[in-house]
C-alpha cells in the first residue's frame, strides 16, 4: 500500500489560491486534530452549497491548467502535480455529481438548518462531513493496474461519501421535515445517484488528463480496450495512440475546443425537460452507429435505400472514421453522411466533435439551418463560430492560432439547403474546392456533411466523395440502450409505481423502435404509465407524436381539458406552419409573435392591445419540443413535419364540423363552406415539399372513421371546384409568413386540396368524380399546368412523388385515376407514359419511363437522328425533365461520333423553362454535358 494524497494534500501540492476553499478545508483538518470549537467555526463562512461550487470550479481550473502545471518541474514534482490533479478530479466529480442529483433537498436548505441539530453543534457535525470527503487519501491510477480497477476504487470511495453524505443528512433537522417513504430511500438514492453520475464526469476527466498527460495514457486508457459502441469513445483513444495530444492552445482555441465538448449535455438538448424522467447524456447514450460506405460516382443513386443493400457494412465505425480523418481523402474531398431522420445525424457531429476536441485536430460545428444558406463555406464556419463564442472570428485567423491542428469541419443539415429553397445542388463541389484553396494555403481541412437521404439525388458529386449511410439500431443496440434507459430512470420510475421500458415492448414496434429518436420517444411515452407495456399492439410513428406531445401538454397544465390542450397543439402546429411556409427550420422571435396571433387569435390584420402584449414566442417555444439556434428550431425536424399534418387535420376536422353543424337549413345549401381555417394553413407551401408529411397525414386520417372521411372527400372535391375562383372576404387574413402571390397561394391551395382527397379516399380517386363536367380532363391539365409552373421545384417534386396518376379508358371515355391502381382497362406503354409525366406519375410509370429514355441514350439500333427525334418530342410534346431524360442527353453527347450540332437544340429547350433551368443546368453537367457548352447554348459565353 503507497501513501496516495488527499483532496487536502492535493491543494497545497497545486498551489491552490481560491481561500474559501482553503479555508474549509483547512477548519476540517485543525477540528480533527483540536477538536470543531477550537478550530475556528465561528468564523467559517462556507457551507456546502458553496463548497460544491468551489471544489468543482477548482477541478475545471486544475484539467485547463495541467500544461501550465507539468511544465518547468522536475520529473517528482510532475509526478506529484500530476497525482494531485487525478484527487482533485475524483473530488469535483463527485461534488458536481450531488448538485446535480435529484434527492427531496437541496444543499441551501441543509446550510440553512439550525446551529444546533438533535443535540450536535451543525458545524460539528460539518467539520466531521468534510474531513471524511477531504481528508481520506483517494485512489491514484497505477502503471501495474488497469483502468478497470482503478475505477473500481473510486467508485468504492464515491460510495463511502455518499455514506458520509446520508449520516450528516439524517443528523440534521430537515431529516425530520422529509416524508418516511424519502427517509427509507434517502441511503439508496445517494448511493445510486450521486456515485454513477460521478464516474461519468471522472470517466471524462480522467480521459482528459490522459490526453493531456502521456503519463496516464500508458498506464490504463490508451492501451486498454474500453467496453464497446457507446459515444464513439474509441475514437479519443485511438487518436491518442497515433499522435502527442494537443498542449498549449492559444485561448481562443481552447474556447473553440471546449464549445464543441457536448458531452455532459442531455442527449436531447431542448428547453424544458420533463421533470419525472432523467434523459441519458449524450456521453452515455449516444451508441457508437452502424453504417455502410461506398464511393459516390455519377452512377450512384444513393437517394434509393435499395440500392445502399449491396454497399459494404463497416465493421468498426470509429477505426474507421479515425483512418479517414488521418487520410489523404479526408483533405482532399467532404465526407457525406446520409440518414432518414431521427437516424443520429445530428448527434454524430456533436459526439465525434466532442471525441476530437481534445485531440490533433480542431472541430468545427455548423449548422447549416442557422447559417446563411447562400454564403460561401467559410462565411458560413465564421457565422458559426461567431454564434457559439459570442463574437466575430476569422476563420484564417483562428487556424493559424491552431499551431498545426488540422481543423474537421462538420457542416450538418445540407438536406435544409436543398429543401429551403436554395440553389445548393453544387454545394459539395463548393466545398470541395474550398478545401483544395485551403491546401493550397497550407490549411488542410478536412469536411464533414450530413443530410437526409432522401435529398442525394439532388446533389451533384464531386469527385473522391465518399458517403456513409447511418443504419438503423439492431436488436442488440435497442436492448442495449435501453438498458442505460433503465440505469437512469429505473429510481425515478419507480416512485411512481412504473418500470422502465424492455426491449421486448419495444421491439413489437418494429422498425420504429430501431430509430435512435423515435426509440428514445417510445422511452418517454412509456414513462408516462406504462402504456407500451400494457398495450403490445404497434404503435404508429404519428400515434407516438401525437400522445407524446398530449401526455406532455397535459403534465405541464396540470392535466386541462382535451380542447385546451388541442388549443396548444394548435400554437405549435402554428410554429410548425410558419417555419415550412418559409422554407426553414429555425424562426425567429419576431417571426412568431408576428404570424402566432394571426393564425390562433381570429388572425385579422389589427391586433388589440392585449394580444399585442403577448410574448407569443416564448409562450409556443419554452417547451420540450423547442431547441435555440440563432432562433427556435423544434427537437428534430419531424416534430414540425408532424405539427403541420396535424394542424391540417385539425383544419379538416373543423370544416367538418362546420358544415354538420348547418344541418339542412335552406340557406346553408347554399351558402360557401367556411374553409378560411383550412386555406389559411395549405394555402402557403404544398404539403408534399416534406414528404414525411404527407405519412403524417394518411396515418392520422387512419384513425378518422370512414363516414366521416367520405363527407371530408365530399366537401373537398366542392373546394376543389371552387379553389381558384375570387372570395370577397376571408379570415385569418394577417397570417402571411411569405408574402405569395395570389397565383402561387392558389396554386398551393388546389394541390393541397387534391393530395387531402386522395389520402382520405378509400378508394383510387377519378378526376372525372372530383372536376365536374365533360372537360374535366382540361380542367385537370390546367391544374397540373398551374402546379407545376407556381409550387417551385420542391412543391412540383414533392407533389409528383405523392401523387400517383394513370390513365383508363372506359366505354370509350378517358379518365385519370389518382391513388392506386385504379379499375377499367389501362393503356399501355407510351400512353400511360404521356399522360403520367403530364398529370403525376406514379413509381411504376416512372420507370417505365426511365427505361425508354436510358434506352434512347445508350441503344445503337436506331440512328442517332432517329433517337434525338423521340428524346426532343418527349421534351417539346410533355415536357419530360426527368433525372433519366438529362443522363440520355449526357450520353449522347459524350458518345463516339456525337453530333453535338444537333444535340444544341434539344439542350437549349431543356434549358427554355425559368423555372427549371437551375436544376436542368445542375442535372445536365452532372451527366457529363460541359459548363462551357451550356453557356454557349444559353448565349451567355
Amino acid at each position: 500500500m503507497i501513501e496516495t494524497p488527499s483532496y487536502a494534500d492535493a491543494l497545497r501540492i497545486l498551489g491552490c489560491k481560491d481561500a474559501r476553499l482553503v479555508k474549509v478545508v483547512g477548519f476540517a483538518a485543525a477540528a480533527a486534530r483540536t477538536g470543531w470549537a477550537l478550530a475556528g467555526a465561528g468564523q467559517l463562512a462556507t457551507g456546502l452549497a458553496d463548497m460544491r461550487n468551489s471544489i468543482v470550479g477548482y477541478g475545471e481550473d486544475v484539467v485547463r491548467r495541467m500544461p501550465e502545471l507539468k511544465s518547468g518541474v522536475d520529473r517528482f514534482t510532475r509526478t506529484q502535480r500530476l497525482a494531485s490533479a487525478h484527487a482533485v478530479i475524483v473530488i469535483s466529480a463527485y461534488f458536481e455529481a450531488l448538485g446535480e442529483a435529484k434527492l427531496p433537498f437541496t444543499l441551501d436548505q441543509l446550510d440553512r438548518v439550525g446551529k444546533i441539530s438533535h443535540g450536535v453543534p451543525t458545524a460539528e457535525r460539518f467539520a466531521r462531513l468534510v474531513a471524511s470527503l477531504l481528508l481520506e487519501r483517494l485512489p491514484t491510477p497505477e502503471p501495474h493496474l488497469p483502468y478497470s480497477e482503478t475505477r473500481l476504487a473510486v467508485e468504492r470511495a464515491y460510495q463511502r461519501m455518499s455514506e458520509a453524505m446520508a449520516g450528516y443528512v439524517g443528523g440534521l433537522s430537515v431529516w425530520d421535515e422529509l416524508t418516511v417513504d424519502d427517509q427509507l430511500l434517502l441511503p439508496r438514492m445517494l448511493a445510486e445517484g450521486p456515485p454513477a453520475r460521478a464516474l461519468r464526469i471522472y470517466d471524462e476527466d480522467y480521459r482528459s488528463l490522459a490526453l493531456d498527460s502521456h503519463e496516464f495514457g500508458v498506464r490504463s486508457l490508451v492501451t486498454e480496450k474500453p467496453p464497446p459502441a457507446t459515444a464513439l469513445s474509441r475514437v479519443a483513444w485511438l487518436l491518442a495512440e497515433l499522435a502527442p495530444p494537443r498542449v498549449g492552445d492559444r485561448p481562443m482555441i481552447h474556447r473553440a475546443r471546449m464549445a464543441a465538448n457536448a458531452l455532459d449535455q442531455p442527449l436531447l438538448h431542448a428547453g424544458k425537460l420533463p421533470e419525472d424522467v432523467w434523459l441519458p447524456l449524450l456521453g452515455e447514450g449516444y451508441l457508437s452507429p452502424r453504417f455502410r460506405v461506398a464511393e459516390l460516382t455519377q452512377d450512384a443513386t444513393p437517394a434509393q435505400l435499395d440500392w445502399w443493400a449491396d454497399r459494404r457494412p463497416v465493421p468498426d465505425p470509429e477505426a474507421f472514421l479515425v483512418g479517414h480523418l488521418t487520410s489523404l481523402r479526408a483533405t482532399q474531398a467532404p465526407l457525406l453522411v446520409l440518414g432518414e431522420p431521427g437516424s443520429g445525424k445530428t448527434k454524430l457531429t456533436e459526439v465525434l466533435a466532442a471525441r476530437l476536441a481534445r485531440s490533433e485536430f480542431l472541430p468545427i460545428r455548423v449548422e447549416l439551418a442557422g447559417v446563411s444558406a447562400r454564403a460561401g463555406i467559410t462565411e458560413q464556419v465564421e457565422q458559426a463560430l461567431g454564434t457559439v463564442l459570442g463574437e466575430e472570428v476569422d476563420y484564417a485567423r483562428l487556424v493559424t492560432a491552431a499551431d498545426g491542428a488540422m481543423p474537421v469541419i462538420l457542416l450538418d443539415g445540407f438536406d435544409e439547403l436543398v429543401q429551403g429553397g436554395a440553389d445548393r445542388h453544387d454545394y459539395l463541389e463548393r466545398v470541395r474546392e474550398f478545401q483544395a484553396g485551403e491546401a493550397e494555403l497550407g490549411r488542410p481541412v478536412a469536411v464533414i456533411v450530413t443530410s437526409r437521404t432522401v435529398v442525394a439525388d439532388r446533389i451533384r458529386f464531386p469527385k473522391g466523395l465518399l458517403g456513409l449511410q447511418l443504419q438503423p439500431f439492431d436488436d442488440d443496440q435497442v436492448r442495449q440502450w435501453l438498458n442505460i434507459w433503465d440505469q437512469r430512470n429505473r429510481g425515478l420510475l419507480a416512485r411512481r409505481d412504473l418500470k422502465p421500458l424492455p426491449a421486448e415492448a419495444a421491439l413489437v414496434h418494429g422498425e420504429m423502435a430501431r430509430q435512435p429518436l423515435l426509440l428514445l420517444l417510445l422511452a418517454l411515452y412509456d414513462a408516462g404509465s406504462n402504456a407500451l407495456q400494457r398495450d403490445h399492439g404497434p404503435l404508429g410513428r404519428a400515434r407516438l407524436y401525437e400522445v407524446l406531445l398530449r401526455d406532455y401538454t397535459e403534465r405541464e397544465t396540470g392535466g386541462v381539458r382535451r380542447v385546451a390542450i388541442d388549443q396548444e397543439l394548435v400554437l405549435l402546429g402554428a410554429v410548425a406552419l410558419s417555419m415550412l411556409a418559409r422554407g426553414r427550420q429555425v424562426i425567429t422571435d419576431e417571426a412568431l409573435n408576428r404570424d402566432l396571433p394571426a393564425l390562433c387569435q381570429g388572425g385579422e390584420d389589427d391586433v388589440d392591445d392585449d394580444e399585442a402584449r403577448v410574448d407569443w414566442a416564448s409562450k409556443a417555444t419554452e417547451r420540450f419540443f423547442f431547441v435555440r439556434r440563432n432562433g427556435h428550431a423544434f427537437l428534430h425536424a419531424t416534430f414540425g413535419e408532424f405539427l403541420v399534418a396535424w394542424l391540417t387535420m385539425y383544419a379538416l376536422r373543423d370544416l367538418d364540423r362546420r358544415r354538420r353543424l348547418a344541418g339542412d337549413e335552406p340557406l346553408a345549401l347554399v351558402q360557401a363552406v367556411d374553409d378560411d381555417l383550412l386555406y389559411a394553413v395549405t394555402s402557403h407551401s404544398c404539403l408534399a415539399e416534406r414528404g414525411p408529411t404527407v405519412g403524417f397525414v394518411l396515418e392520422l386520417l387512419d384513425e378518422v372513421p370512414s363516414a366521416v372521411r367520405e363527407r371530408c372527400v365530399e366537401l373537398l372535391a366542392g373546394l376543389l371546384r371552387r379553389s381558384l375562383h375570387e372570395r370577397p372576404r376571408r379570415h385569418f387574413t394577417g397570417f402571411r409568413p411569405v408574402r405569395h402571390t395570389m397565383t402561387r397561394r392558389l396554386a398551393a391551395y388546389s394541390a393541397n386540396l387534391t393530395l387531402l382527397i386522395v389520402c382520405a379516399s378509400e378508394q383510387p380517386v377519378r378526376v372525372s368524380s372530383i372536376l365536374s363536367g365533360p372537360d374535366h380532363l382540361e380542367q385537370w391539365s390546367s391544374l397540373s399546368h398551374l402546379w407545376k409552373g407556381q409550387l417551385g421545384h420542391e412543391g412540383w417534386t414533392g407533389l409528383v412523388n405523392a401523387l400517383s396518376a394513370h390513365r383508363v379508358i372506359e366505354d370509350g371515355k378517358e379518365d385519370v385515376v389518382l391513388g392506386g391502381t385504379g379499375t377499367g382497362t389501362e393503356t399501355g406503354g407510351m400512353g400511360d407514359v404521356v399522360v403520367a409525366v403530364a398529370t403525376g406519375h406514379s413509381a411504376r410509370h416512372r420507370r417505365l419511363l426511365d427505361l425508354l429514355v436510358a434506352a434512347l441514350g445508350e441503344g445503337r439500333f436506331l440512328p442517332y437522328r432517329d433517337r434525338l427525334a423521340i428524346l426532343e418530342e418527349l421534351v417539346r410534346t410533355v415536357a419530360v425533365r426527368s433525372p433519366a431524360m438529362h443522363r440520355a442527353l449526357g450520353a449522347m453527347w459524350t458518345e463516339d461520333g456525337a453530333d453535338h450540332a444537333q444535340l444544341r437544340p434539344l439542350l437549349r429547350a431543356m434549358l427554355a423553362d425559368p423555372a427549371d433551368r437551375v436544376g436542368t443546368w445542375e442535372q445536365l453537367v452532372k451527366a457529363g454535358v460541359p459548363e462551357t457548352a451550356l453557356w454557349e447554348i444559353q448565349g451567355l459565353d
